[in-house]
């Protein structure tokens, strides 16, 4: 609420709060040293193939669900919370700890970061008497695409889906597959104003989502394994 007051912004109903994962798993001190991490004979296997730390394999063990590819300098897994991503979303970058060595401290995604969403929103709503939207975004790489792009990891009041099937575009012509990944797409403009380096924008205020606040979980993006082409 304080930084809202500085920054002059008045939440108005179905405003939607975009959160960066890392201020996010900050204050639910996520930080990690890896000097307190003792690594497992399979962290140390799977640092072997993949040439990084065997305590920052543990930690990315630690994190999922299953090791999806391994090669020089990346893991991909699907995370505890579902989704895949690399190295289960463990990060060094704009992590800081209290002591030793600035290189051994890394940051875990959240828990869950739909409950962090609906704790948050549960907050700011019984505060301003206002319905609400959250959403926490990370950066994820894409299959067959380069360069990383914001993606919702948690989310409360705002859809992940938006259904389009049986609705007429331009022409009439009734759509038949056409589901929009709303949440994703606001990550990612969001992401955009966030900046990835020092630009220190961790929350986006938005207004005018076009797609109405809802019940919602991050459940809705991830794709059943049964249609996963790519694993």
């Amino acid at each position: 609420m304080t930084a809202l007051k500085k920054t002059r912004i008045e939440l108005q109903a179905n405003d939607i709060l975009v959160l960066a994962q890392k201020i996010v798993s900050k204050s639910e001190g996520r930080l990690v040293n890896l000097t307190e991490i003792i690594p497992s004979n399979e962290a140390i296997k799977i640092a072997q193939q993949s040439e990084k730390d065997a305590r920052f394999v543990e930690l990315v063990l630690r994190e999922s669900k299953a090791i999806l590819r391994v090669r020089p300098g990346l893991i991909v897994v699907e995370h505890r919370c579902g989704f895949i991503c690399a190295n289960a979303g463990i990060d060094h970058s704009n992590v800081q700890g209290d002591w030793g060595n600035p290189e051994d401290w890394v940051l875990l995604l959240p828990e869950d970061a739909d409950r962090s969403a609906k704790k948050l929103q549960e907050e700011l709503e019984q505060r301003c008497g206002l319905k609400l939207g959250i959403l926490i975004i990370d950066s994820h790489g894409r299959a067959w695409r380069m360069g990383t792009a914001g993606v919702a990891i948690g989310m409360a009041g705002v859809p992940g889906l938006v259904d389009l099937r049986g609705q007429p575009d331009l022409f009439g012509y009734q759509l038949r597959v056409t589901q929009v990944g709303a949440a994703d797409e606001l990550a990612s403009a969001a992401s955009l104003i966030m900046g990835q380096a020092a630009e220190g924008s961790p929350i986006v205020h938005v207004r005018g989502f076009p797609y109405a606040l809802r019940e919602s979980s991050i459940t809705e993006l991830l794709r059943p394994k049964e249609n996963d082409l790519f694993r």
